[in-house]
C-alpha cells in the first residue's frame, strides 16, 4: 500500500528507530501544522513509500537494520528524490559531511532544537515544492517538444541559430512560404511568443547540449 497517494498535502515522514523520538516529533510537527507520519525502521518506510507523494524526511543516522546514509541512497534514486534532515545522537564529521555532499537539507545533533528542526523541516518542503514544479515545467516542455515533426525540429534548429525565413527555406530545400508556415507551427506547437523565448525552452530540454544533429534527426 503507497502513502497517502490520493493527497498532494506534503507529508513529513519521520524514521528513527527509537519510540519515544518518534512520538516527540510527531507532536511536534503536527503541532506547527505538518501532517507527519512515523516509521520505526527504514524498511518499514521503504516498504510504503511512494515518491510521487510531495514532503521530506526526517531520518536519524546511527539506526542499526539500515543506516540513515544508505536510506538517503535509497531516497536518492528515481524520479523524485526525496529531501532528507538528518538527526543523530553522535556527532559524527566524516558522515555529516558524507550526507551534506549527498544532498541533505540538515544534519542536527539530539536533543533536537525545536526550532531548528522547524526551520529545517520549512526548508526541505521548500525545497521539494520548488523541484517538483520544475520537473513538472520540463516534462511539459518535452510534451510539446514531442509533438514536432521532424521537419519542423530541423526548422527549429535553424530558427535557433538566428536563420531568417529565407535562408532556412534555402538550406532546407523548401520554399520561403513554407518555411513561414513550419515557424508559425513551431511557435505554436511551443508556446512561445518570440525567437528568445524558444530559446530559453531549448536551453531548459538540453538541446544545446546533444548538438543540434540530435535536434534534426532525433
Amino acid at each position: 500500500m503507497n502513502i497517502a497517494t490520493a493527497t498532494s498535502v506534503p507529508q513529513v515522514f519521520v524514521i528513527d528507530d527509537d519510540p519515544s523520538i518518534l512520538v516527540a516529533l510527531k507532536r511536534l510537527l503536527n503541532s506547527a501544522g505538518y501532517e507527519a507520519k512515523t516509521f520505526a525502521s527504514p524498511r518499514e518506510f521503504l516498504a510504503c513509500h511512494d515518491s510521487n507523494v510531495p514532503g521530506c524526511a526526517v531520518v536519524d543516522v546511527g539506526m542499526d537494520e539500515l543506516s540513515g546514509i544508505a536510506l538517503q541512497e535509497c531516497l536518492s534514486l528515481g524520479d523524485n528524490p526525496r529531501p532528507i534532515v538528518f538527526v543523530t545522537a553522535c556527532d559524527d564529521v566524516r558522515v555529516s559531511v558524507q550526507a551534506m555532499k549527498a544532498g541533505a537539507i540538515d544534519f542536527l545533533s539530539k536533543p533536537v532544537s525545536d526550532v531548528a528542526l522547524l526551520t529545517a523541516v520549512r526548508n526541505a518542503l521548500e525545497l521539494d515544492q520548488k523541484a517538483r514544479q520544475e520537473r513538472r515545467e520540463l516534462a511539459e516542455l518535452r510534451r510539446r517538444y514531442a509533438t514536432l515533426t521532424i521537419r519542423e525540429r530541423e526548422v527549429m534548429a535553424h530558427i535557433l541559430r538566428g536563420r531568417l525565413n529565407k535562408q532556412i527555406a534555402y538550406d532546407l530545400g523548401i520554399v520561403e512560404k513554407t518555411a513561414k508556415v513550419h515557424r508559425g507551427r513551431i511557435m505554436e506547437k511551443m508556446e512561445v511568443r518570440s525567437v528568445a523565448a524558444l530559446t530559453h525552452v531549448a536551453g531548459r530540454l538540453g538541446l544545446y547540449e546533444s548538438g543540434w544533429d540530435h535536434v534534426s534527426h532525433e
